[in-house]
């Protein structure tokens, strides 16, 4: 017997999980303000006040070579935003070499466009609190590689969709400050990134959350309930290159590239569903915690606990050593579950072996190859981890697991989760405190059940992500 009915749709569930965004028809005594060519917009903008609201009339505006739409010291408020919107979504089109350029500003909401530009539009660290919300991002594919770059602290990029590039490159970039600051509390939210089509080795990532020399730099970001589709552009759809930032809720689906912490510290990867596509979850660096993921179909390395170059990254480090491979020290995986997976969980082969990470009750199933094929390590602990299938169990250490049929049942939703029945109700035995619910919200209690699901028979708050839950037009 299914273990719970799918009663509401996937747009509905989402949206118990996380509140609507706020209102972007700002304050009660807002101004709006409507324009009809790009000296009106300019001049709407000089001109603009906390809480006026300037609406771009419908049409395509091509900016001249050599010129900009500036928004230059102008300051909203966290109550009354100063918000430059489309009339109708995606009905304003600016074309040209650039588009926005944002300076000493903050309190701005740009909303609504259709951006066709051919250089990067950059929110630089001279500003702060910058939204950028239900646009649609292609820009020029001859154009500059990045799409959008950030620098700015407490913005947010949300309800966007970004899509159709055939070039290296990359939709957002998050840098920050000098040559080793991030940009801080960025908030990346309900974005729809497909149909990179990138043929090359590495280069075309939808996010890249930092970069090597930045690596130790925290950047407190939180990067949530994005869907990604046919995103080929690199192994990695989300890379991670700082620390101290949560990437959660997220559905990585039909896509080449997965969620890598390539760089940096203390991220937490939690409740995210990697689908049919090739790689999972690879993390180097320290103090990670990989919690609640669904990993199911993948052609490549479901799982991978990475080796280094070096045992950790440092101040004093050589660009050259910087740009190398961190070893995975003291991570927690748990409550994973790698379901159908050509490679489960692996390791690597480089001089320096991960040391002292946790490997606790996750579900672990396959029929091909080895479930667990882990390089040298160095004080590892397996705790109640649950495998199945007709795959071996590969050197998973023999204190470490069960073996025993989780009785999965499929849901509407495509998401297997546990049946009444199942041997991994209440298995767990890690207790890790900061775990209080499972990938679909249910809450984990004191009885835990092995892997990403806790059974349960009221229906679901999370399901993987459509293209109905994120982009412009979503709740």
């Amino acid at each position: 017997m299914q273990r719970r009915t799918f009663l509401r749709s996937t747009a509905v569930a989402a949206l118990v999980a996380v509140p609507l965004a706020p209102s972007l028809s700002g304050s009660a005594s807002a101004t709006e303000l409507p324009v009809a060519s790009l000296a009106e917009l300019q001049r709407a903008i000089n001109g603009a006040a906390p809480g006026d609201r300037i609406v771009v009339a419908d049409g395509t505006y091509t900016v001249p070579s050599g010129s900009a739409i500036n928004i230059s010291g102008k300051n909203g408020t966290g109550t009354s935003q100063i918000s430059i919107v489309s009339k109708t979504p995606g009905g304003a089109v600016l074309r040209g070499a650039r588009g926005f350029v944002l300076s000493n500003s903050s309190n701005i909401t740009i909303s609504g466009f259709s951006f066709r530009q051919s250089t990067t539009m950059e929110i630089p660290a001279s500003c702060s609190s910058i939204r950028l919300t239900r646009n649609d991002f292609q820009f020029a594919d001859t154009g500059d590689p990045y799409w959008v770059v950030v620098r700015a602290n407490d913005s947010k990029i949300d309800h966007n969709h970004f899509h159709d590039k055939t070039t290296a490159g990359i939709f957002i970039v998050v840098d920050g400050p000098g040559s080793t600051g991030m940009a801080q509390n960025l908030h990346i939210f309900r974005n729809h990134f497909s149909d990179h089509s990138f043929t090359g080795s590495n280069g075309g990532e939808p996010i890249r959350l930092g970069v090597s020399g930045r690596a130790l730099s925290g950047a407190k970001a939180v990067v949530e309930y994005n869907l990604f589709e046919r995103c080929d552009g690199a192994p990695e759809a989300i890379s991670v290159k700082s620390s101290d930032n949560t990437v959660r809720y997220n559905t990585i689906r039909d896509s080449r590239g997965g969620i890598v912490l390539r760089h940096g510290n203390r991220n937490r990867v939690e409740g995210n569903y990697l689908i049919d596509g090739t790689d999972g979850i690879r993390l180097y660096g320290n103090d990670h915690r990989i919690v609640n993921n669904y990993l199911s179909g993948l052609s490549g390395r479901a799982l991978v606990i990475g080796s280094g170059t070096t045992r950790d990254h440092n101040s004093g480090e050589t660009q050259d050593e910087r740009r190398g491979n961190d070893a995975c020290d003291r991570a927690v995986i748990v409550h994973n579950s790698l379901l159908n997976n050509t490679g489960t969980l692996s390791g690597e082969t480089r001089k320096y072996e991960p040391r002292d990470v946790v490997v606790a009750d996750n579900l672990l199933v396959g029929n091909s190859g080895s479930l667990v094929a882990m390089g040298a390590t160095t004080r590892f602990t397996w705790q109640t981890n649950m495998v199945w299938g007709s795959a071996s169990n590969g050197n998973i250490p023999s204190g470490g697991f069960t073996r025993a049929d989780p009785r999965l049942v499929r849901g509407q939703d495509g998401v297997l989760r546990l049946s009444s029945g199942s041997p991994a109700i209440g298995a767990a035995t890690l207790g890790s405190p900061d775990v209080a619910d499972d990938i679909d919200g249910d809450k984990r209690g004191s009885a835990r059940d092995i892997g990403a699901d806790e059974y349960a028979t009221t229906p679901a708050l999370r399901h993987p992500l459509t293209a109905a839950d994120v982009g412009p037009n979503a709740a």
